[in-house]
């Protein structure tokens, strides 16, 4: 009987909790280590952040499915990777042994990498996290009694900035509706070097199409914006030229900010020479294997993806939920075959497909595969994609509540994807 223990318990690590025990059955012991007792859909956090859900509704106790499914949970966070001596150590002072370990621990959120941003001790807000959200939605409620500017972003070296333009849109909708809107001047602030950038050198007409909606939405923008600081309701930027040289230093002031951080590995990973790289990012083949410690596995953004290109303030590859399960079935493939005495060949799609809400319509961004030269790069505005957004939430917190893998979701959704494409008026703005 081969130990599996898979560290970390968010859309990863839950897919691999289930796929990997379906793969390998009752005769290998599986252990899912988180660091709370619950599941929560991360991507629905912009909605939370405006009071349009509430926390409890899309999260989902992870203990109680996780035993039916015969898959042992531990809640209680990592201190140490042991990878030397096969052992995870907890917080707690337990020790963890495994044959196979799983890494899918998200990343830790690089706050303090500049000063005076995020929610504990700074003065921004954040969406990264259940707690920072509802925090996020008290602090949007005291702009809402006494309205000013708005700025919204992310920091040097963020990768993921889907969510970044999304609250924009959605905080702009919600104002609108509350007829508030004429009250709150709005900046989004960004290390892209264009508007549509994404982390990913564009996607499609991302550029033209995202510039439009701002406009239209009478949202300013700073591209290029290297954030040096912040200060109680004031930001300070360097905007640089295509040389990384400043070309202006700028402040901003504002009555509410949420600026998405950089991310790295968490503190358990860190410093582990052959397993990380000096971010803390696992290093993984094109089998999501380590190429140092061959019993060590890793899938979503706690891996060490390199840029898709140089830009003059630095960002980094957003991994996206049809990544992630990609690289999820492919880590169950090959545990399989490795166990059966066969070579781990499996390889994920590495496919990027972005949803972003928008409040009252939604784009749509796909890039098959997510580096360059690809197949397929288009994006796309509609008010389908707010219900694909819908449909995404309610697939994957039924999934983790039932533990069915089957793969309905992502079938449909790629079948909207393709309908979506192929139509010759297929919406653009």
């Amino acid at each position: 009987m081969a130990k599996i223990v898979i560290l970390g318990a968010g859309l990863g690590g839950t897919a691999a909790a289930y796929e990997i025990k379906a793969a390998l059955g009752a005769a290998h012991e599986v252990t899912l280590v988180g660091d709370s007792p619950y599941f929560q859909f991360t991507p629905s956090n912009p909605w939370v952040a405006v009071g349009w859900r509430k926390q409890e509704a899309i999260r989902v106790a992870v203990a109680e499915p996780m035993r039916r499914h015969g898959i042992r949970f531990i809640d209680v966070p990592a201190q140490n990777v042991l990878p030397a001596e096969n052992r995870v150590r907890l917080v707690d002072g337990q020790d963890l042994s495994y044959d196979y370990l799983v890494i899918t621990t998200g990343p830790r959120l690089a706050f303090d990498e500049v000063p005076g941003l995020g929610p504990d001790g700074g003065h921004t807000h954040s969406i990264c996290t259940g707690p920072h959200a509802d925090e996020t939605w008290r602090a949007y409620q005291a702009l809402l009694a006494n309205p000013g500017p708005v700025v919204i972003g992310a920091a040097p070296g963020a990768s993921c900035f889907g969510p970044a333009y999304e609250f924009a849109l959605i905080v702009d909708a919600d104002l609108r509706r509350r007829r508030l809107r004429d009250r709150v001047p709005m900046t989004y602030v960004t290390p892209e070097p264009y508007i549509g950038h994404m982390g990913l050198g564009g996607v499609g007409d991302s550029k033209g199409l995202l510039e439009s909606i701002l406009r239209e939405r009478d949202i300013r923008w700073v591209t290029n914006a290297r954030v040096t600081s912040v200060e109680a309701g004031n930001l300070k930027l360097d905007e640089v030229d295509a040389r990384g040289a400043v070309a202006q230093s700028r402040e901003l002031p504002f009555a509410f900010a949420m600026l998405l951080p950089a991310f790295t590995g968490i503190p358990a990973l860190r410093g582990i020479e052959g397993l990380t790289n000096p971010r803390g990012f696992v290093l993984i083949d094109e089998h999501q294997r380590n190429p140092t410690y061959r019993n060590i596995f890793s899938a979503g953004v706690c891996v060490a993806i390199p840029p898709v290109e140089v830009t003059p303030v630095p960002t980094g590859a957003p991994k996206t939920g049809f990544m992630i399960e990609s690289m999820v079935g492919a880590i169950a493939e090959n545990l399989r075959d490795e166990l059966a005495g066969r070579p781990a060949e499996a390889r994920a799609t590495w496919n990027a497909v972005c949803l972003a809400d928008m409040g009252d319509t939604g784009a749509a961004f796909v890039a098959l595969p997510q580096i360059p030269p690809r197949n397929v790069t288009w994006a796309r505005v509609g008010r389908w994609v707010h219900y694909a957004k819908v449909l995404f939430e309610r697939y994957h917190l039924r999934k983790v509540r039932t533990g069915n893998t089957h793969p309905f979701y992502e079938r449909l959704m790629l079948r909207m994807l393709r309908i979506e494409s192929l139509k010759p008026d297929a919406p653009r703005r």
